[in-house]
């Protein structure tokens, strides 16, 4: 008995522990995993992505153009973090933007760490600064929300017993690398089936906060999206293969307008 009740205290305080808010929305999420080390997971792939990647030149138009919402979204996460003491949330983080040459595929991503990457099949949808503003700040948006290492913690809680993240690599690396690469979409693309509805959907409405504190009108996004589901006849793209139907994002986006415009301040005002 008081091995079960010092099991059942020890569990409470790993719980207790390992959950935390998600910013902005406020939920409350359990995440077992250490940040670090799925940032150096990460990064390992995403090296492999640039390695076999043709990444656009930065003299490129369109990768400035890239570089310069990357960078004014990070700055404003971090300011807006750092100003409601949750910095934690990027801490380890060393920002990287891309463009990467591939116009068959609609896509964009960030890993842990914020390594972003933007596929040049996403330009002619997003058509200016504003609608790949919407992307980026919803793909930013995972990184921030850990929605990634929620959905490995509860993979691992499943598969492997919940063993820590160290020990499951050297004791199981084959099947943890499997859910890793689950979790986080690791495949032929990255990003591709990568998180939940629930998570999308949250991804979506912190995307609106985060472009808005960059200056970028959240307004856009509506028209965005309606473009990406104009473009997606038939077969939705692998961006938008988990995420919620066009009408439901479209409308939930409508309905959380108002508390993204409060966040909203136009350039130069």
């Amino acid at each position: 008995m008081k091995r079960i009740l010092l099991l059942a205290s020890l569990t409470l305080v790993v719980f207790s522990w390992s959950c935390s808010r998600v910013p902005i929305t406020n939920r409350r999420q359990f995440n077992l995993l250490p940040e670090s080390e799925l940032m150096a997971m990460s990064l390992t792939e995403y090296k492999k992505v640039l390695n076999s990647s043709q990444l656009v030149p930065d003299a490129d138009p369109n990768t400035a153009m890239v570089k310069r919402i990357g960078g004014k979204i990070s700055a404003a996460i971090t300011n807006y973090l750092n100003t409601h003491k949750n910095a934690k949330r990027v801490r380890g983080f060393k920002w990287e933007f891309n463009l990467i040459k591939d116009d068959k595929t609609v896509n964009a991503w960030c890993m842990p760490g914020g390594k972003v990457c933007v596929y040049t099949g996403l330009l002619p949808v997003s058509k200016d600064e504003n609608g790949l503003a919407v992307v980026m700040g919803h793909e930013v948006a995972h990184a921030i929300a850990r929605h990634g290492n929620e959905r490995m913690s509860q993979q691992i809680s499943l598969q492997l017993g919940g063993t820590a993240l160290s020990v499951a690599m050297s004791q199981q690396p084959e099947k943890t690398q499997q859910i890793f690469n689950q979790c986080y979409g690791v495949g032929t693309t990255l990003g591709a089936l990568a998180y939940s509805r629930k998570h999308e959907t949250e991804a979506d409405k912190l995307g609106l906060v985060f472009m808005a504190l960059a200056g970028y009108d959240p307004e856009t996004a509506v028209g965005f999206w309606e473009r990406m589901a104009a473009s997606s006849s038939g077969a939705p793209p692998q961006f938008l293969s988990t995420h919620p139907s066009s009408q439901t994002r479209i409308k939930d986006i409508k309905a959380f307008m108002p508390t993204a415009k409060k966040y909203y301040k136009p350039a130069g005002k």
